[in-house]
């Protein structure tokens, strides 16, 4: 029998390492996750196309720029007000404050700043605008069975209203 390898509807387990681009590791995962390639959408498509093919083992590197993972920072998800007008419980670095706007659609925004009687929340992906190397390492490979296939393309048919 021979070795199983990354290829649709097979679900994939990995472990990762994040970098910037002065390679510091800025995020690292030693527990496997997985996803079911090619049909849950979990993946960015650069990454996912980088692992097509690869078998248990294998390492993959992948440098994704801010348009091809975590997008572009948007000056509209900052916010910086008077300290006084910020309950205390979130007036600390790093602090994270839950907003929801009239559509119900919710924003976590993270206290990056306080000076000058001044704080700024940001509403950004810490790693919006930034160019992010990942390197994943494939635990394991099977088959997804009839019931995780179809949870995920019903997943990913509501993520994405442009699949018919």
């Amino acid at each position: 029998m021979s070795e199983p390898r990354v290829e649709k509807q097979k679900v994939v387990s990995f472990v990762y390492m994040i970098f910037d681009d002065e390679g510091h590791l800025q995020e690292q995962s030693d527990l496997p996750m997985s996803y079911i390639h090619g049909i849950d959408g979990k993946m960015f498509p650069k990454v996912e196309l980088e692992m097509e093919g690869k078998k248990i083992g294998d390492m993959v590197e992948v440098t994704l720029e801010p348009a091809e993972a975590f997008g572009e920072r948007d000056p509209s998800l900052t916010f910086t007000d008077s300290v006084e007008n910020v309950p205390e419980e979130f007036q600390h670095l790093g602090a994270e404050a839950t907003f929801e706007n009239d559509m119900g659609e919710q924003v976590t925004m993270v206290v990056t700043n306080i000076a000058d009687g001044m704080i700024t929340l940001d509403g950004n992906h810490p790693y919006a605008g930034r160019r992010m190397t990942f390197k994943i390492t494939i635990k394991d490979i099977r088959e997804a069975t009839e019931d995780e296939v179809g949870r995920a393309t019903l997943v990913e048919m509501q993520a994405s209203p442009n699949i018919h």
